[in-house]
């Protein structure tokens, strides 16, 4: 449920390494961010950082970057061949996982406007942080780069969005802003022609190709009213493409950036590929991922391709991953490691080994330990996530059984909302056991000074708060998987009416479980009023959830 976002500065140094390692440093020191890529050009001289994390150190990590830039980078005796007008040049911030765009360019408003503050820099907004549309573009706002902005800047339409109007002579001015996640994709094709390969990119690109006279490639390029070249548009927004050879692989790719892979997906453009290659009586072979992709974009083709070969969609995520590296032969040309490619899973912390992902017999003997966490708070939502999941099974087999198939996209649906409500349980396993060590350690602050006991005082209130919360949040999500399993002993498939009968009993325990831990945990609470609110939820919780798991058991008697 983490919010992450990627932020890809730009900065003006791409020889001196020195120079960008003390830059990359400063990123680095920064706890909650992951420096993903650091990609120096010496011609350009020029550095793209690639870093990830929560929005908070995110933006924190770019600010010292700048800052740093700024001390060690001297703009006026800069050269590249790279258009550029500042020692951090662009800084770009991407909604990666469980955070909008909105969001996103809201931070980026907030980095720029400490970046003019805090560093005199001017700094300008671009694409969706900028409210005006004729300053979004950021090709239009570097225009006269570095050299030219001292005149430019003065220029009434030109004043920057945060920070002095004045050129700043060493770090020049910085472009900050909010932009979609660009994927680079490239598509195998079983040839090796580059002329192929670039008609095929010509097809799909948003860009599309010049319109000629007579024969497509050798006529004469038709021209409009104005002198320009007439274009044919291409079949894909949001796309840009070229064919090339890799001598490496010894075959011609079309090479694809997807600017917006929301609007032209990984699977889309596979799948449109493929069709242009089969009218040149070509063939996709497979394709890959160049660096980093979000979880979406795999989960989302995985979705695809199970619906187009009539499947559920409500399975795990690592089946809908493994169905995605399959159908887009993402591992013809080397071994696809999702743990490598994926961005949410590259930022999962490697030393934690949370209680979920441990085997039955290793969780079942450390609960069986001498140590009181994991406790009946964990084992409740291990409990209810086993019951969501049986219902879900239920859901599966009933959308792929044969003489069903009309049913196929409801059942489908079922077994998504038991996957989501099955992944959340799974979650509060692990987060129940980390509420009571929150409790031990407020405990266990200090309390020899009266500040001391005032902070342990709070510490303690607000993790007995948390305390409860997490499992009334047990009882509240088990509770929405009971409509899930009514539905499958209803109308499921008959031969699976007992499973989802367990599914419900496995519910009930989840419920009552945790409602025996919110009601010993709510005792810590100096709070009693939140506290009695928090339990009259969990009681009408209880008592509404008895009568549906009554009813549900009820008709799985009758039927067996």
């Amino acid at each position: 449920m983490q919010k992450i976002i990627e932020c890809v500065p730009n900065f003006s140094e791409g020889n001196d390494l020195a120079i960008v390692k003390q830059i990359t440093d400063v990123i680095e020191a920064v706890e909650g961010v992951k420096l993903l890529d650091v990609d120096p050009g010496k011609a350009t001289n020029r550095t793209v950082v690639t870093l990830v994390g929560n929005p908070e150190a995110v933006i924190e990590a770019a600010f010292l970057a700048i800052k740093k830039a700024s001390e060690i980078i001297d703009m006026s005796k800069h050269h590249g061949e790279h258009p550029r007008m500042g020692a951090t040049d662009v800084c770009p911030l991407i909604p990666i996982s469980n955070i909008s765009m909105e969001e996103t360019a809201q931070y980026a408003q907030r980095l720029a406007e400490r970046v003019g503050l805090e560093l005199s820099i001017p700094v300008y907004l671009y694409e969706a942080a900028q409210a005006n549309p004729s300053r979004k573009n950021l090709s239009i706002i570097r225009a006269g780069e570095y050299e030219g902005f001292f005149k430019k800047i003065q220029e009434p339409e030109w004043h920057p969005d945060f920070g002095p109007a004045i050129m700043h002579a060493k770090a020049g001015a910085t472009v900050i802003g909010a932009r979609d996640f660009l994927v680079a994709y490239n598509v195998n094709l079983n040839t090796k022609s580059t002329r192929l390969a670039n008609s095929i990119a010509f097809d799909i690109r948003e860009n599309g190709r010049v319109k000629r006279k007579g024969h497509h490639i050798t006529g004469e390029i038709e021209l409009d009213a104005q002198g320009e070249p007439v274009r044919i548009p291409g079949l894909l927004k949001e796309c840009k493409a070229i064919g090339w050879f890799i001598d490496e692989y010894n075959i011609a790719q079309v090479s694809v950036n997807l600017t917006n892979y929301n609007v032209t997906s990984v699977h889309q453009c596979f799948e449109t590929s493929s069709d242009c290659a089969s009218k040149r009586g070509l063939r996709v072979t497979g394709s890959e991922l160049v660096g980093l992709t979000p979880l979406k974009a795999l989960t989302d083709a995985g979705e695809y391709f199970l619906r187009k070969q009539g499947r559920s969609t409500g399975v795990s995520e690592k089946e809908k991953i493994h169905i995605a590296v399959r159908s887009l032969g993402l591992d013809e040309l080397a071994p696809f490691d999702a743990n490598k490619k994926i961005i949410e899973y590259v930022l999962r912390d490697k030393k934690y080994a949370p209680l979920v992902n441990m085997k039955l017999n290793d969780l079942a003997d450390e609960t069986a330990s001498e140590s009181p966490a994991p406790g009946g708070g964990s084992i409740s939502a291990a409990v209810g996530a086993l019951g969501a999941a049986l219902g879900t099974m239920v859901a599966n087999l009933s959308a792929g059984k044969r003489g069903w198939e009309e049913q196929t996209h409801e059942f489908s649906n079922w077994a998504s909302d038991g996957q989501k409500i099955k992944d959340r349980l799974l979650f509060l396993v692990d987060e129940d056991t980390a509420s009571f060590n929150a409790v031990m350690a407020a405990y266990g602050l200090p309390k020899n000074t009266d500040e001391e006991k005032r902070t342990r005082s709070a510490a303690i209130e607000e993790a007995n708060t948390y305390a409860t919360h997490i499992p009334l949040q047990v009882m509240q999500t088990s509770a929405m998987a009971l409509p899930l399993l009514h539905a499958m002993v209803s109308k499921g498939n008959p031969n699976s009416i007992s499973d989802a009968g367990v599914g419900a009993l496995c519910i009930g325990t989840a419920i009552e479980g945790a409602f025996m831990n919110v009601r010993i945990n709510i005792k810590g609470m100096k709070d009693k009023v939140k506290a009695e609110g928090l339990l009259n939820e969990a009681r009408q919780i209880s008592a509404q959830c008895k009568l549906m798991i009554e009813e549900i058991i009820a008709i799985v008697e009758v039927a067996i």
